[in-house]
C-alpha cells in the first residue's frame, strides 16, 4: 500500500516538474495546448448586425503597417485610395458587401439532404428485402376475394353491416 502511495506522489511531482508555462504553448500532464487565446482582450468578428467589433482585425502590425498608421495621423487628403483601403483592412477584414455576399453553402445543405434521403431509402429497401418477413397470404387479392365470398355466404351482420349491402337474388352489390 505504501509503495502505491509513494508511486502516486512521485508521478504527481514529476508532472508538476514537467509543466511548462510559456506564452506560445502550455504543457499540462500529457496534453499540450498550442497558441492559447487571451480571452480577456477584445475579439474581432465580422457581423452585419454589429458594425464595430470589439477588437481590430490585425493585432500584430508589420513595419509597413506601422508607417501607414503614422501617416494616418496626418491629413487624410494626402493619403492615396490604396492607402485608405489598406488602413480599412487593418481594422476590418470584410466590407458590408463582402459580408452580405451570397455563398454556395445552400448547395452543400441540399446535397447533404439528398444524400441522407438516398441513404435512408437504401436502408428501407434493404430492410424490406432482408429484415421484414414475407407478407402473409391473407394480403393476397385471391385470398381476400375468397374471404369476402365466405362472409357473404355466412350472412355476417345482415341488418346494418356487410351482408346488408349484398343483393343475394342478383348476386351483386346493392
Amino acid at each position: 500500500m505504501q509503495r502505491l502511495i509513494t508511486g502516486r506522489v512521485a508521478s504527481l511531482l514529476a508532472r508538476r516538474a514537467t509543466a511548462d508555462t510559456t506564452t506560445n504553448s502550455v504543457r499540462m500532464a500529457s496534453h499540450e495546448v498550442s497558441e492559447t487565446t487571451d480571452m480577456s482582450r477584445p475579439m474581432y468578428y465580422d457581423r452585419v448586425d454589429n458594425p464595430l467589433p470589439d477588437g481590430v482585425y490585425k493585432d500584430v502590425l508589420t513595419d509597413a503597417d506601422k508607417k501607414l498608421k503614422q501617416k494616418e495621423k496626418g491629413p487624410w487628403a494626402q493619403l492615396s485610395k490604396e492607402e485608405k483601403i489598406a488602413l480599412y483592412r487593418l481594422r476590418f477584414c470584410q466590407t458590408y458587401p463582402e459580408m452580405k455576399q451570397k455563398t454556395s453553402e445552400w448547395k452543400t445543405v441540399v446535397g447533404g439532404i439528398f444524400f441522407f434521403l438516398g441513404f435512408t431509402g437504401l436502408v428501407v429497401w434493404w430492410q424490406r428485402i432482408y429484415v421484414f418477413p414475407q407478407k402473409p397470404r391473407t394480403f393476397e387479392e385471391d385470398w381476400q376475394a375468397r374471404q369476402l365470398k365466405r362472409m357473404l355466404d355466412m350472412r355476417i351482420n345482415p341488418i346494418e353491416g356487410f351482408s346488408a349491402k349484398w343483393d343475394y337474388e342478383k348476386g351483386q352489390w346493392k
